[in-house]
């Protein structure tokens, strides 16, 4: 049978086809798709004892539909990110129990007992004591196991031929690296960032800063990325008294840099706390940034010692990892400039009661980390910039409110 789009009442017939349910008379599905791309079900018994989710890549973006066409192939890209990551960090993925190249679909854990760790962030509490050092270790053990330290040449070679996802890629390179610094149909922002945009279309150097980040994205195959690793695409929760995490939706994995994986996520970190600090709920949000990366370069050298390669010294690993930061940073702001005046915008920041003082101040700090990358050294240089935006940012709200000129001078900084 070809492919076919799954309806709601097409999933029990087609899970007991592929092997995955038994009795059809004890299944209840129901959609639960919320993002940009893919159609989600989740499948359970009636007792709740059992349940399975279902995703299926669709011919099209599904919140643009048949408009936006984009190959459902994208699914083998997101099954072959899982069987890499199953090897090396099985316990920070959910569980697959298939996948069906004719259909893109998977078949996975049902992961409704928890919750969005950006849902989590929105409604007011904190991350907990693991979940950034995690995510900074699953970048460190999938990127280290896929590089060239972690996996001998000629599988490497294999790796890269078959993760290549240049629809994918170009996404990222026009929405990401590109469009919000020209003028483009994508392009949309709060009528109160005007000046801004146009600030930074009209900022020929941050134009050039972003360019080298943009080639080094499509340059650069270091390891295996997630590839859209925000908070959006971490779920979070408790299970028998343990803290869990999972990291889905890697259907924009490819080999590139690993800086970018990094970047994405504390690019989102530093939007939840400028939310945050905007509702007066800030909790553990001012480590999360050093935490991630804590984890992540704590665990890469703890791997360092099994590098297939001996000729990089342990001096190498000091360069390499600056190299990661430096772009790690960059990368951060591009995300956060895109989620304010490019194409996708962060509920994060949309939901606020007022969005304009947040969106101005995280919208400036995403123009200093790309400006400023190679001058940021440490988490604790990145906070600084934060705090200086947003004092900034408090000063120009003031002024304005009372007609000065202030609102002006600041936007030049």
């Amino acid at each position: 049978m070809g492919y076919r789009i799954l309806e709601t009442e097409d999933v029990p017939a087609y899970l007991r086809e592929r092997g995955h349910w038994d009795d059809l008379a004890d299944i209840q599905v129901r959609e639960v798709s919320d993002g940009n791309m893919n159609r989600v079900f989740l499948a359970s018994n009636g007792a709740g004892t059992r349940g399975l989710a279902v995703k299926q890549a669709l011919p099209w973006v599904r919140v643009a539909g048949p408009s936006w066409p984009m190959s459902p192939e994208r699914a083998d890209a997101e099954a072959r990110a899982y069987e890499q990551v199953a090897r090396v960090a099985p316990d920070k993925i959910p569980a697959i129990h298939g996948y069906d190249p004719g259909h893109h679909a998977l078949v996975m854990e049902d992961m409704s007992d928890l919750k969005v760790l950006r849902t989590v962030l929105n409604e007011g509490a904190s991350y907990g004591p693991d979940t950034s050092r995690r995510i900074g270790e699953f970048v460190a053990q999938l990127t280290f196991a896929t590089s060239d330290f972690g996996m001998p040449s000629a599988e490497r070679k294999a790796l890269l031929a078959a993760s290549v996802s240049p629809e994918l890629c170009k996404i990222t390179e026009d929405v990401v690296l590109s469009e919000p610094y020209i003028e483009h149909e994508h392009n949309h922002w709060l009528p109160e960032l005007d000046d801004l945009a146009a600030e930074f279309r009209a900022d020929t150097r941050l134009r050039t800063e972003v360019a080298d980040l943009r080639h080094t994205f499509m340059t650069s195959a270091q390891a295996l990325l997630h590839g859209d690793l925000h908070t959006g695409s971490v779920m979070v929760g408790e299970r028998d008294g343990t803290p869990v995490i999972r990291v889905f939706d890697p259907e924009f994995s490819f080999v590139g840099p690993i800086g970018y994986d990094l970047g994405l996520y504390w690019a989102n970190v530093l939007v939840a706390a400028a939310r945050a600090r905007a509702l007066g709920t800030v909790t553990d949000h001012a480590a999360q940034l050093r935490l991630c990366w804590e984890g992540f370069e704590s665990e890469f050298r703890r791997l360092w010692p099994t590098r297939v390669d001996t000729f990089f010294d342990d001096a190498y690993l000091d360069r390499f990892l600056r190299r990661v930061w430096t772009d790690a940073v960059g990368f951060a702001g591009t995300e956060i400039v895109r989620r304010i005046i490019g194409f996708a915008h962060l509920t994060d920041l949309t939901t606020l009661p007022d969005p304009v003082p947040a969106s101005r101040a995280t919208l400036r700090l995403g123009r200093q980390l790309i400006l400023r990358r190679t001058e940021l050294h440490r988490p604790e240089d990145v906070e600084d910039v934060q705090n200086t935006g947003n004092t900034t940012e408090n000063t120009v709200s003031r002024d304005s409110s009372t007609g000065s000129s202030g609102s002006f001078r600041a936007s030049q900084v």
